[in-house]
């Protein structure tokens, strides 16, 4: 991916950088916040739909995160944000006021899918929910994404959740805990968001196709608990077969060091075993008897295998030990750390890093992951920077519901919504790859 510059916004679907991408048409009001569903609608944006965002006169609570930039106003903008909400307008409005519920009642109609986030039944509450908007808009569909979804009686309903929640009720973290020890939270960043907003794409991208064949709208309803019940599928498949305490299964599937780090090994097949015993210098471990089983290799991985295996690699870096396992048809890879995964090869020659220049004189841009869908009837990017709080309210209301300048100035004096101060400022944004950024490939 070239170096691209950024938009004023991003294009509405019917023309303009999107217009060749396969969503291309497809308009979503999304009423969200933190991750859970903007990472669902970040990446129907990148495949070509009009995102128009809702957020509260306060912002999307993401925006507070840490570690945060600050905008050209002065306000932080978090870390969850910003790489949530690429290619996507900002319009701020008041839900809890009448008149804004009726301003995303009105603009319903014109929209494809209208999709929330919110604790179940909050949007009911306001007069928002599916019944309401299929009441002035039958053919939407309508998303919520929740703890514990929408349709089904539940005792967590009423239960506030975040990723690390419903991570721990999926049996994960209890699954990989350390006799002794507490449950290690988090291991792989929001696991429960980004898993939950993949489901929400797919029920998206379903919902669209039965509505194209059959004219109808319908509610999808995502329960974080649910994604993370298939995310985690090991679990509960593993338990009922017997499996206890973290057991995983006779394999090896261990870190060892190399002499700058660690590299994954994974070896469950006897011709790799074999392969492996080669590679190392041990054949004769194929006719040792203690290592005739796969349960034998695990038992004697410390006292026989890890030795040998650590011998054979220490005069090597973990990535040098790594290309000659795949050489020799052995899965493993490298454990890398932040800065190695910024200059991997593989990472740089497929353009995996965005870069967000920051407005607020630090030099280092923020790095937000590019799209991992690669379609070859249509072009990545352009990438539209993350909006600013209420950047797009007047172009959009005024857009979509027609109203004039005086009606937008006192829908604001009354705080019913919000507007940027300061839209002009960020037309010249750029963004760019990996590459175009660092030229000789190092920091």
């Amino acid at each position: 991916m070239s170096a691209h510059e950024a938009a004023g916004a991003p294009g509405n679907g019917t023309g303009g950088p999107s217009a060749a991408r396969p969503l291309a048409g497809i308009r979503i009001l999304a009423l969200e916040q933190m991750q859970a569903l903007p990472f669902a609608t970040q990446l129907l944006a990148r495949l070509g739909a009009d995102v128009v965002k809702i957020e509260p006169p306060t912002g999307d609570t993401g925006r507070a995160s840490l570690p945060a930039v600050t905008d050209p106003q002065g306000r932080r903008v978090g870390a969850t944000f910003l790489r949530n909400n690429l290619n996507k307008r900002s319009v701020c409005v008041d839900l809890k006021d009448p008149r804004g519920r009726d301003l995303v009642l009105k603009m319903a109609p014109r929209f494809d899918v209208i999709a929330e986030n919110s604790r179940a039944g909050a949007m009911d509450r306001l007069g928002l929910g599916y019944r309401d908007l299929a009441a002035v808009h039958p053919g939407c569909i309508y998303v919520s994404v929740s703890g514990f979804g929408n349709t089904v009686a539940t005792p967590y309903r009423d239960w506030p959740a975040f990723a690390a929640i419903v991570e721990a009720m999926s049996g994960i973290y209890e699954m990989k805990r350390e006799h002794g020890q507490p449950p290690r939270v988090s291991p792989v960043g929001a696991l429960g968001d980004i898993g939950s907003a993949l489901f929400a794409t797919i029920g998206i991208l379903a919902a669209l196709r039965h509505r194209d064949a059959t004219g109808r709208g319908q509610y999808v309803d995502i329960a974080m608990l649910d994604a993370l019940l298939a995310m985690t599928d090991i679990v509960t498949n593993f338990w009922s077969m017997g499996l206890r305490n973290g057991e995983l299964g006779p394999l090896i599937m261990h870190g060892f060091r190399a002499r700058d780090g660690w590299f994954v090994l994974q070896v469950g097949r006897d011709q790799h075993f074999a392969r492996l015993a080669e590679l190392v210098g041990h054949p004769e471990w194929t006719d040792d008897p203690r290592l005739a089983t796969r349960q034998g290799w695990v038992d004697h991985l410390e006292t026989v295998l890890r030795p040998a295996i650590e011998t054979w690699a220490r005069a090597m870096t973990k990535v040098e030990a790594c290309h000659q396992l795949a050489a020799a048809g052995i899965a493993a890879g490298p454990c890398l750390s932040g800065a190695e995964v910024v200059t991997d090869p593989h990472v740089v020659a497929r353009s995996m890093l965005v870069e967000l220049p920051r407005t607020d004189g630090v030099a280092q841009p923020v790095l937000v992951p590019a799209s991992p869908v690669r379609l070859s009837g249509a072009a990545p990017g352009p990438e539209v920077r993350p909006p600013w709080l209420g950047e797009h309210t007047e172009e959009v209301l005024g857009a979509e519901l027609g109203l004039a300048p005086e009606e937008l100035a006192a829908l604001r004096a009354d705080g019913v919504i919000a507007l940027s101060r300061h839209r002009r400022t960020i037309r010249t944004a750029r963004f760019r790859s990996r590459k175009s950024f660092f030229p000789n490939g190092s920091r």
